[in-house]
């Protein structure tokens, strides 16, 4: 597996922090070539199914994933949702957290990503791809 994390901080409030981060189909406009498809009905919670699809020509590739723990923010707590990667080229899982900061908010992404077919050798480098486009994912949707 490659972990890695990635920590921003947001002049957003928490709730707001939480939604944005959330909404699944949002992610794919700070992805290249991808698209997101929920499978499952609104609103978001345990269970929720979503893919996302990157595709250059004909190659495509599925990283179907399912969120198996939702707690959203509350004036006690951070919210916290946790994604398992289901698919067969991609597997991990993905945490995503969001904390009251001063007036603001602060997310954490934290997330295990192995591709299948890819040598152990190469974790330092799929870690280091994931939190530039995770990172980028981050900056976008909580400043955008």
């Amino acid at each position: 597996m490659a972990p890695f994390l990635i920590e921003r901080r947001s002049r957003l409030p928490v709730d707001e922090a939480w939604r944005r981060l959330t909404h699944w189909q949002r992610h794919a406009a700070s992805v290249p070539l991808t698209r997101i498809t929920v499978t499952t009905p609104p609103p978001s919670g345990t269970g929720t199914r979503f893919t996302a699809r990157t595709r250059l020509g004909p190659l495509a590739l599925d990283d179907p994933m399912e969120v198996v723990r939702w707690q959203p923010p509350t004036e006690h707590g951070p919210g916290r949702c946790r994604l398992e990667k289901r698919g067969r080229a991609i597997t991990g899982w993905a945490e995503i957290e969001v904390y009251g900061h001063g007036a603001g908010s602060r997310a954490r992404w934290t997330e295990e990503l192995r591709v299948r077919g890819v040598p152990r050798v190469f974790d330092p480098l799929t870690a280091w791809t994931g939190r530039l486009v995770f990172g980028r994912v981050l900056r976008r949707l909580l400043d955008g």
